[in-house]
């Protein structure tokens, strides 16, 4: 394929010409996979699932309330609640609703989407309420009365945009937002930071930092811990690399002074460094501990809390209000133990929970200002999640148990290591029935690979109903460009390097041939977002290995992808397409501009959204049309709304996953002839 791309016209969103051709698409994906009764039968059995009234809510503690967003068939757009500790103990708790989205629907008429929402402490009484209009990652934010369950009518608004606002005190926020020409960077997030006291226009607000548009996006904080008051501001330069500065009363900087690809956070006294490359005679992916005061006059004396080998690396930490909850992985599974701050020594640690193998155990929440009260979420693949309640110290309880949601018998979990091109061993997780006894079977292999995303273990219900209780074998490849083994697996795969990732998902499937799990004809293949570039790649570079491939919110056209929406902000992670040292490589790697008449592609189904403001519908739509022009069999679904989540509520989502699962096993074939179900 040449420069010239005849359908640059449907990177046009809402030109009636490309929303005519969506509709065309539209129908003939519906045609082709909603048309019989097994569709309308999957799609109920899912809905039912999301919809499930004994699925655990997950809560944020603000003060004494624990804060919930719930959606299910009556809620469609969802509520915004809160109870107390001891209602969410029993089964049935009694939750107050504080907003209620689908009635604010209604009364608006407009297709608003709960986008989060900042609780003002210490007294959380207001808050600042995020809606986006049907899915996008645009909001709008306006201020909240938690009393009067109403939006106060004098308070703090701020139009649709990619806005960042948080509390400072009762009649002041940090806000960055679109402001007119120049407010923006060129990935299209704020690159000012303003000081916004309540009753001023937003216009007069005083500026405190701001940063290029060549930057990916500036940000100012308040953190409010009693006795620890202070204000930050940060840039981010990149994806990865960034400056983050102590704003004094003066609004004079004083730099955090760590390397530019490290993460920095501040709690209390201390300092947490997250490394990503050496520092200070310590490896990347370490975690160290310094005195803050004593790190900006100048002293260098680390605490190591955590230093990675060659199969663990950090997961993740949570602070509590004497201690430091540390999530680390071992070949992909977690291990929970806790830290102790001592004056002088070493960090004292305890193990916090056992974690059973192949499984991973997730800090959902703590309370760091007051208590050493955790919530602590345990599940698997074939175990649903336990939530469990404690404090640090004393004993825990479990508070909260799901029920299965699909029928498990015969199914197992296990873990192989795949030898990818360049010799790497390569981790993935494989959930199904043990095929060394059947022989090989329907699979549906899923990859990510990049933005330091990890695939960790979880009870994946959806998938669970439609695909494991119906015979298929579910596959995660841990591939590299994403962050099992800390930051050196993700930086394998950066920029130019990216083919690592792609070879590393073709000898995942490989694999699994190899191992009778499966064969090509029967072997499909998903990802989304980033995912979908990996989609786009095993089309393109190994067909071979599929039977049916599905790409959803997919990024690619890596020429371009740096012009649309968000795109200028991954260009740390892919390269830039307008420097003549990266073009050649980006043009390599994108499947929009290496799709031939001339090779045997397996049946591909694009998805994406209208509304999706983060990746461009462009993609999806472009490579659909280009497959379409060269006689390959195509399927295209774009949905109105949903943002890059490809969906608002449960009846979309049920609705693309009964899709995808129709799609595959439309087109995986069995030894005996075409799937069924």
């Amino acid at each position: 394929m040449t420069d010239r791309d005849p359908y640059l016209w449907l990177e046009d969103v809402e030109s009636e010409a490309a929303l005519a051709w969506v509709a065309e698409r539209n129908a003939e994906t519906a045609e082709a996979l909603t048309a019989g009764a097994g569709f309308a039968s999957l799609k109920k059995s899912l809905r039912e699932v999301l919809d499930a009234s004994d699925r655990i809510p997950c809560t944020v503690r603000r003060g004494a309330f624990l804060y919930n967003f719930w959606q299910d068939a009556e809620h469609v757009r969802g509520v915004w609640r809160r109870t107390t500790t001891e209602q969410y103990r029993k089964d049935a708790p009694e939750w107050d609703v504080l907003l209620d989205v689908d009635a604010l629907v209604a009364a608006e008429d407009e297709k608003w989407v709960w986008a989060g929402a900042r609780v003002r402490p210490p007294d959380h009484d207001r808050a600042l309420v995020h809606l986006s209009r049907d899915g996008g990652d645009a909001v709008v934010v306006r201020e909240f009365d938690l009393a009067t369950r109403a939006f106060v009518e004098d308070g703090f608004q701020v139009g649709e945009a990619k806005t960042t606002i948080g509390w400072i005190d009762d009649d002041t926020v940090f806000v960055g937002t679109d402001s007119g020409p120049g407010s923006l960077t060129d990935s299209g997030y704020p690159r000012t930071v303003r000081r916004w006291r309540r009753g001023t226009p937003l216009e007069q607000a005083a500026l405190v930092f701001e940063t290029g548009t060549e930057d990916v996006s500036a940000g100012g904080w308040h953190d409010s811990t009693p006795g620890f008051e202070r204000d930050f501001v940060a840039r981010s330069m990149d994806f990865y690399r960034g400056e983050t500065y102590l704003l004094a009363p003066d609004d004079s900087l004083v730099r955090i002074d760590v390397p530019d690809d490290a993460d920095a956070e501040v709690h209390r006294e201390h300092l947490l460094v997250t490394l990503k490359s050496d520092w200070l005679g310590q490896r990347k992916g370490s975690l160290l501990a310094f005195g803050f005061d004593a790190f900006l006059a100048g002293d260098r004396t680390a605490r190591v809390l955590f230093t990675p080998d060659e199969r663990t690396s950090l997961a993740g930490h949570s602070w509590t209000r004497h201690h430091l909850i540390l999530e680390t992985m071992h070949d992909v599974s977690t291990r929970i133990e806790v830290l102790t701050p001592t004056p002088d020594g070493p960090w004292t640690r305890t193990s916090l929970t056992d974690v059973p193998a192949l499984s991973a155990a997730t800090v959902v929440d703590t309370d760091p200002d007051v208590s050493d009260e955790y919530f602590l979420d345990v599940s698997g693949f074939l175990q649903p999640s336990t939530l469990h309640h404690g404090h640090v110290g004393a004993d825990s309880e479990i508070i909260k148990q799901a029920p299965a949601r699909f029928d498990a018998s015969g199914l197992e979990v296990r873990q192989f290591f795949a030898a990818s091109q360049d010799g790497t061993r390569v981790p993935y997780f494989v959930i199904g029935p043990d095929r060394t006894a059947t022989g090989p079977g329907l699979a549906l292999l899923y990859g990510y690979g990049g933005f330091e995303v990890p695939l960790t273990p979880y009870y994946g219900a959806v998938t669970g109903r439609g695909w494991l209780e119906r015979g298929g074998t579910y596959v995660i490849a841990n591939i590299r460009g994403g962050s099992e083994y800390g930051p050196g697996w993700h930086q394998a795969a950066l920029r130019a390097d990216r083919p690592r990732a792609f070879e590393d998902f073709a000898a995942v499937a490989t694999d699994l041939v190899a191992r009778g799990i499966t064969t090509p004809a029967m072997l499909g293949a998903t990802g989304g977002s980033n995912g979908g570039l990996l989609m786009g790649a095993m089309i393109t570079r190994y067909p071979q290995l599929f039977g049916a491939i599905v790409a959803e919110v997919p990024l690619l056209d890596m020429l371009r992808f740096h012009k649309l929406l968000a795109g200028a902000s991954w260009i740390a992670e892919y390269g830039n397409p307008d420097d003549e040292a990266d073009r050649p490589h980006l043009r390599a790697l994108s499947p929009y501009h290496q799709l031939t008449a001339d090779q045997d592609y397996p049946p591909v189904l694009l998805t994406t959204s209208t509304r999706d403001d983060r990746v461009h519908p462009g993609h999806a739509r472009k490579a659909a049309a280009r497959l379409r022009e060269l006689g390959h069999q195509v399927l295209l679904h774009e949905n109105t709304g949903g943002g890059h989540a490809g969906a608002n509520d449960n009846e979309q989502a049920a609705h693309n996953r009964a899709l995808v699962q129709t799609f595959l096993r439309k087109h995986l074939t069995r030894a005996d002839g075409p799937a069924s179900g």
